[in-house]
């Protein structure tokens, strides 16, 4: 477990999934529908099918969910997916705890991070202002890679 004021990121279990589909629906969808791309079904069923316990955190404040994050491993370093916090719980340092602690350890690693982030998404700006460099994009998505930073004091 991890503590940041009142927050704790906490492994996920089996039964964090339909809470944590809904948390993605209601983040998304003013994204989703900006892009003309909401189903009220997929948006759910896209995190139900990739879940993992193995590879997802969830964060929590005073016991109640606000939000996840997945990283798990690809063919070139690791993968961010399911990032998402609770609409209540944005633009107060919270992201930017939870994704620091995140590329501390991608960097202790030696391993570059990727992700996606819808065209138009707030959220390009925090990963942005951790490092994050546009790879390629499409009408939908941005496609963004952090190379890992050097974690040695000898250079």
């Amino acid at each position: 477990m991890w503590l940041v004021e009142t927050s704790v990121l906490r492994p996920a279990m089996a039964g964090d999934v339909d809470k944590l589909a809904e948390l993605r629906a209601v983040v998304m969808r003013p994204d989703l529908e900006r892009l003309g791309r909401y189903d009220e079904h997929r948006v759910r069923q896209r995190l139900r099918d990739s879940f993992s316990t193995e590879y997802t955190s969830v964060i929590e404040i005073d016991g109640e969910l606000a939000g996840c994050i997945t990283v798990r491993p690809a063919d070139d370093g690791l993968l961010l997916e399911h990032f998402y916090l609770a609409l209540e719980h944005q633009g107060r340092g919270l992201g930017s705890a939870v994704l620091e602690r995140t590329l501390a350890q991608s960097d202790a690693e030696d391993m570059a991070v990727r992700l996606n982030v819808l065209q138009g998404s707030l959220a390009r700006r925090l990963y942005e202002r951790h490092g994050f460099v546009l790879e390629h994009e499409d009408p939908v998505d941005v496609f963004m890679v952090r190379l890992p930073r050097s974690t040695g004091s000898g250079g």
